[in-house]
């Protein structure tokens, strides 16, 4: 009788251990296996048909953004999400990261999510910001990566062009499908209405406010904002670029090209600056600003207005103002436009768009310099070679005639 328990517990560790193995199994085939399965199949399917890889100096920096850690305080994963939708776009698809592997999706956000990284900031900035983020972000938690570095933002290691030749990636393959793409995937992507809606139609593809745009409507601004915010916000969100007075020397400014903009030699309309603050510069490192709601930004600009100081400048009699009307004729106005607006009939071949003229109104001085020297980073080329002092001078003083003070300034902002 005693040997029946014994071998009716032997039995039951038996099959319980049996039970344990086999409910393991199961369950890694039912919540890894099979699923990993299905995910594969719809991101073959939903994927173009021939997605562009990364390049070797890419997938190298794939490796370097690992082995820094970036992962641990950036994602790279838009969830569906209103508050993820609204701040960075469409969420994002499975087959966008279909060449990655192990996956960098990240979990917590100390830093923005980057899965739109690639068309949002400019080169230069990118290695600026690695170098030293506080020179761009004064409240920054980031550290520095200036080992990536010998010196400078502007003599960057291979390593350091190899790790943002990859953020340049991200969010490239979805944006190079297309609306083909897009309908593509819709049409096989397994999912529910609701979640196709988001996917598909929510929001735009990349809605990071910080992205630049070369057209877009903008805020109208006020003449009267709340005295004292407009510093607050400029110190903590333009200094790093624009300098302390505006003068476009700040800590961040040495490795961006173009350098940013001295503010204090130029004259705006608020409808400039609000295209500018709310669209930002494409082309350059100023980022857009449309997480800024329209009273900071009137303050900001009431700020950015205020570095400006009127200064006396000589008259030119009118055959000096004929001679620059000629030379603006037939060397600017196909860059600026017949009135000065910015938009002559070259500015779809340009990566930066011209100065508009009737909004922003350099001083002489300032004028001078870009004629004689050029702009460097932009397309505007220095004109000491071909126009002599008297031209140059003549058509400078010009071009300030066309200044529409109260905003109405046609053309582009």
């Amino acid at each position: 009788m005693n040997g029946e328990p014994r071998r009716f517990l032997r039995m039951a560790y038996v099959v319980a251990s049996v039970a344990g193995v086999g409910f393991f199994a199961l369950s890694v085939l039912l919540l890894g296996v099979w699923p990993g399965r299905v995910l594969e199949q719809q991101t073959r399917l939903m994927s173009p048909a021939h997605p562009l890889g990364l390049t070797a100096s890419e997938q190298r920096g794939r490796i370097i953004y690992s082995r820094e850690g970036c992962a641990y305080c950036h994602t790279q994963q838009i969830r569906y999400l209103h508050a993820d939708m609204s701040r960075f776009g469409a969420p994002t698809l499975a087959w966008e990261t279909r060449f990655d592997f192990p996956h960098l999706w990240g979990t917590r956000r100390i830093g923005p999510d980057l899965s739109r990284e690639g068309s949002t900031h400019s080169t230069d900035w990118q290695l600026t910001h690695l170098y030293s983020p506080r020179s761009l972000v004064p409240d920054s938690v980031m550290p520095a990566f200036a080992e990536l570095f010998d010196g400078s933002p502007e003599r960057p290691r291979q390593e350091a062009r190899d790790l943002v030749a990859y953020l340049d990636t991200l969010g490239r393959t979805r944006e190079l499908a297309g609306p083909e793409g897009e309908a593509h995937a819709q049409s096989l992507c397994a999912c529910p209405d609701q979640m196709s809606q988001m996917a598909f139609h929510a929001t735009a593809l990349n809605a990071n406010p910080a992205r630049a745009r070369r057209a877009g409507t903008y805020p109208r601004l006020s003449s009267d904002p709340e005295p004292g915010r407009g510093q607050q916000i400029y110190v903590h969100s333009c200094a790093g670029c624009h300098g302390a007075r505006g003068q476009g020397d700040g800590p961040g400014a040495a490795g961006l090209d173009p350098r940013p903009a001295n503010l204090a030699e130029h004259e705006y309309t608020l409808d400039r600056l609000s295209f500018a603050l709310w669209n930002g510069s494409a082309g350059t490192s100023m980022p857009a600003w449309r997480d800024l709601s329209p009273q900071d930004l009137s303050a900001v600009a009431a700020t950015v207005r205020g570095f400006h100081a009127a200064q006396k400048e000589p008259e030119f009699p009118a055959d000096i103002l004929e001679l620059g009307a000629h030379v603006y004729a037939d060397h600017c106005a196909q860059c600026h436009g017949e009135h000065g607006a910015g938009d002559g009939s070259a500015i779809s071949q340009l990566d930066i768009l011209p100065t508009n003229f009737r909004a922003e109104r350099p001083s002489l001085a300032e004028t001078l310099r870009a004629l004689r020297n050029g702009v460097e980073g932009t397309p505007m080329a220095p004109w000491s070679a071909k126009l002599s002092e008297a031209e140059l001078s003549a058509v400078a003083y010009y071009v300030r005639g066309f200044f529409q003070p109260n905003g109405a300034g046609g053309g582009k902002p």
